[in-house]
C-alpha cells in the first residue's frame, strides 16, 4: 500500500478480506518485480531489474549472477525452496515446517476461503520462515522450464519462456500443491487472490537485517526426493 500511495499505483484488491499484516495478493509479476526495485531504491541500493525483468548488478548491467545484485528481488526458484525447506537446519519435512500442513499452512482444508494474516500458525519452519506452505503462492524469478541433469550453482532458470515461476500453494490449495517441491507457473502479466510474494536480497552479513530471515548457504537436492508426488512435485 505504501508503495502504490509513493507511485501513483492503484492497490490491488484485497478481495474485502482486510490488509495490513494479511499477504498482498492480486499482483503480477511485473507488479512485484517494480515493487522491489521501489523498495531498494527507498533504502538506497540499487534496483534490481531492468525494464524488462533482467536482473541487474550494483552497476546496472544486466547480469545472472544473482551475487552482483545489490537490492531487493524475488527469490529464485532454487532460493525459495531451499529456504522453505530449512537450508542448512532442514528436517526433511513435507511442508515448510512440518510434515503436518495444519500445524505450518493455511490451505482449502483450514483458511475458511480466505488469505490469513500472517505468522499465525503454530510454528515456523527451521529457519524461522512462516507460512511458505499455504496462505497466498508466492512468484519466484525465474522463468518456468524443465529441471537440467546439471547441478549449476546459484540458477536462475532458463533464459527464456513465457511463464514465471510460483511456489508454496495458497489458502485455495491441496495439500498437495502446499508441498516445499511442488512447482506451480503464470504468465508474468496475470494475477489472482492465491498469490503474492516474498522479497529476498544478497546478504554479506552473518546476522539477519530487520524483518528479514537470513538464509546461510548450502547445497540440496531440488524436487520431489521422495518419489511420492505426483503432476509438478518433482
Amino acid at each position: 500500500d505504501a508503495f502504490c500511495d509513493a507511485t501513483g499505483r492503484n492497490k490491488p484488491s484485497d478481495e474485502s478480506w482486510g490488509r495490513g499484516y494479511r499477504p498482498v495478493i492480486n499482483v503480477t509479476w511485473w507488479d512485484a518485480i517494480a515493487y522491489c526495485n521501489w523498495l531498494s531504491e527507498e533504502e538506497g541500493y540499487a534496483p534490481a531489474y531492468d525494464q524488462n525483468g533482467n536482473l541487474l548488478d550494483k552497476n546496472g548491467n544486466v547480469t545472472t549472477d544473482i551475487t552482483q545484485v545489490e537490492g531487493y528481488r524475488l527469490p529464485t526458484e532454487a532460493e525459495w525452496e531451499y529456504a522453505a525447506r530449512g537450508g542448512q537446519k532442514s528436517k526433511g519435512y513435507l511442508f515448510a515446517g512440518s510434515n503436518d500442513l495444519n500445524e505450518v499452512g493455511w490451505y482449502w482444508d483450514n483458511s475458511g476461503g480466505k488469505t490469513r494474516r500472517v505468522g499465525q500458525k503454530e510454528k515456523p519452519n527451521e529457519l524461522g520462515l512462516y507460512d511458505m506452505s499455504g496462505n497466498v503462492g508466492e512468484w519466484c524469478h525465474d522463468r518456468y522450464g524443465d529441471y537440467t541433469l546439471s547441478a549449476p550453482p546459484n540458477p536462475t532458470g532458463p533464459e527464456s519462456g513465457s511463464l514465471r515461476i510460483e511456489r508454496g500453494g495458497s489458502w485455495n490449495s491441496g495439500e498437495l500443491g502446499c508441498r516445499v517441491a511442488f512447482r506451480g507457473n503464470d504468465y508474468p502479466t496475470d494475477s489472482n487472490r492465491s498469490r503474492g510474494f516474498r522479497v529476498a536480497r544478497t546478504e554479506t552479513v552473518s546476522e539477519a537485517v530487520p524483518g528479514m530471515v537470513l538464509v546461510e548457504g548450502g547445497t540440496f537436492q531440488m524436487g520431489n526426493t521422495r518419489n511420492d508426488g505426483e503432476g509438478n512435485s518433482d
